[in-house]
């Protein structure tokens, strides 16, 4: 793969911006009291600051910012892309100082996504004003329809990964090194010319990364959990639609989180408990409970994704097996049926794990 040439100074730029962003939030974290204390919902045993992914935040919006201004990235669609992320972030930032209702914040996030596609709701309609009048015009019209449908699609994925990845981020550095695995993968199955975005959000995120793995001196916050969500699919939708390597390769990358995120959720509703109300049900954190360290836990998460995510990729991609859609479906379904097994067979093995301490104490 070779890089664009202005991967390196882009990546560099956010990774920067992200390292000064995250230790000027430490300090005012600190100043403000912005601290999360240890609980029965958490799993840390010490106060730690939060918001420490504006730091991500800023250095995405640097990178996407530079490159639109020396026109190495699409300026229109940067433009919509920052005040998408912003949105999220603002969402998320009132959120870590005050709490906001589920209904507002998933309302503005459904915002956010819609004007983060407005490229493609634009196109459908130009489409649409391109039918001649009376006569219908089948090809252009399905073609217009499907593009519409496409969007809303998007909208609604985009508004789950923005949650999905926020009740993801519970432990130690789990959320933040996956989405670099993530990043640096969509980066190497793009083109050329769409190396850039993932690449920039991998470095902004590596920036903050130190700060808060393998100990943590802040927490990402609902600001940067919720702005990764949105990144994140954002780059699995740019990849999908670049033609360039399996559309089902966002899916697949994806797998640990959103196995994990979907399978509790529905577990959850299931029971009849409340999916939006904080917990500590998540296979990763079911593992902390069982007396795993955090840094073990994000091995085990990054242990499927080499061991599970990448030869699938590769197989994918590589033609073995998906010579057409239908292969590379029917490898996108045979990754989520072993993540459900893993997801199955973690939980029972912590229950049995739980049961057995008790015992004992008893």
């Amino acid at each position: 793969m070779s890089l664009h040439p202005a991967a390196i100074p882009l990546a560099l730029a956010s990774a920067l911006v992200a390292v000064l962003v995250t230790r000027l939030s430490i300090h005012y974290a600190l100043r403000r009291s912005l601290v999360d204390l240890p609980g029965q919902r958490r799993s840390h045993s010490v106060p730690t600051p939060r918001g420490g992914g504006i730091g991500i935040v800023a250095g995405v919006v640097t990178g996407l910012a530079i490159g639109a201004s020396t026109r190495q990235l699409a300026s229109p669609a940067c433009v919509y892309a920052i005040v998408a992320v912003v949105l999220v972030a603002a969402v998320g930032w009132i959120d870590d100082h005050r709490g906001l209702s589920a209904r507002i914040r998933i309302i503005v996030h459904a915002l956010a996504m819609v004007v983060l596609y407005v490229p493609l709701f634009q196109l459908a309609a130009a489409m649409s004003q391109l039918l001649p009048a009376g006569a219908g015009n089948p090809d252009l019209l399905a073609t217009a329809s499907i593009t519409a449908l496409a969007a809303v699609v998007f909208v609604l994925a985009n508004v789950w990964s923005v949650n999905l990845h926020n009740f993801m981020d519970g432990i130690n550095g789990l959320l933040a090194c996956q989405a670099i695995f993530v990043f640096l993968v969509l980066a190497a199955l793009a083109p050329e010319g769409g190396q850039l975005i993932p690449l920039l959000c991998a470095a902004a995120t590596a920036g903050f990364l130190p700060s808060n793995f393998p100990r943590a001196r802040v927490f990402m916050g609902d600001v940067g959990s919720g702005s990764l969500g949105l990144l994140i699919a954002w780059a699995v939708v740019l990849q999908a639609v670049s033609f360039h390597g399996s559309g089902f390769s966002g899916l697949i990358v994806c797998s640990a989180f959103v196995a994990d995120a979907t399978c509790t959720l529905l577990s959850r509703m299931l029971r009849g408990r409340r999916w939006y109300s904080a917990h500590r049900e998540h296979l990763y954190q079911w593992l902390v409970r069982s007396g795993f360290s955090h840094a073990r836990v994000v091995a085990l998460y990054m242990g499927w994704n080499l061991f599970v995510v990448v030869p699938v990729l590769v197989a994918v991609n590589r033609g073995v097996g998906s010579e057409s859609k239908i292969g590379g479906l029917a490898w996108t379904l045979a990754v989520y049926a072993l993540a459900l097994v893993v997801w199955i067979a973690g939980k029972r093995w912590c229950l049995r794990r739980a049961k057995n301490a008790r015992r004992e104490k008893a």
